[in-house]
């Protein structure tokens, strides 16, 4: 079973992009030199899985992906990307692999156990990362906590997830973001 990580950046607050979907607050926050837990996710991701939204985002800011994956390559290597969204005009960044699905995330997540050896990043949105929770297929929460509070937005993980399955395994302050690293047992 591959493992599943949520790695993502938070505000203080709990929101992982503004109301407009905007992670401008985040770009604006000192980021330290320290690499290891990017490094770490990247060594362990063979897959990423995002929601429409997230997916938008990013081509949206770096539309030069479309025409050329090098800057895919640049970020995510030759990793596999599959999108979960409804929107029928989201374009493929050329020479990459990406698939655009739908419906529960059981069967994704089987297709995608099934095609890489090697772990799962969702990058987000949070519910998606819910649903995965809800499936039983979240094991591991890296939240890199920002000093910036948003008052709204996309929520970090619009479930409840208490200290019963959640454990801190590691924090570390890089610049004057602090992440943290929890275990989550497998419902």
């Amino acid at each position: 079973m591959p493992k599943v990580t949520y790695f993502t950046a938070t505000s203080l607050d709990g929101y992982i992009a503004d109301e407009n979907n905007s992670l401008d607050w985040l770009f604006d926050t000192p980021h330290g030199d320290d690499e290891t837990a990017w490094e770490r996710l990247m060594a362990e991701s063979a897959a990423l899985v995002m929601g429409g939204t997230t997916y938008r985002w990013m081509i949206e800011h770096a539309p030069e992906m479309l025409t050329g994956p090098e800057k895919w390559r640049e970020y995510y290597d030759d990793r596999p990307v599959w999108v979960f969204t409804h929107a029928t005009d989201l374009p493929a960044v050329q020479g990459t692999e990406v698939h655009f699905v739908q419906g529960e995330v059981r069967p994704v997540y089987d297709e995608i156990a099934a095609a890489v050896d090697g772990g799962i990043w969702l990058v987000g949105g949070g519910d998606l990362v819910g649903q995965f929770d809800d499936a039983g297929l979240l094991d591991e929460v890296v939240a890199g906590i920002c000093p910036v509070t948003l008052g709204a937005g996309a929520p970090l993980l619009p479930r409840r997830i208490t200290s019963e399955r959640m454990r801190v395994i590691d924090v570390l302050q890089s610049g004057e973001q602090v992440r943290i690293r929890y275990r989550i047992e497998r419902s």
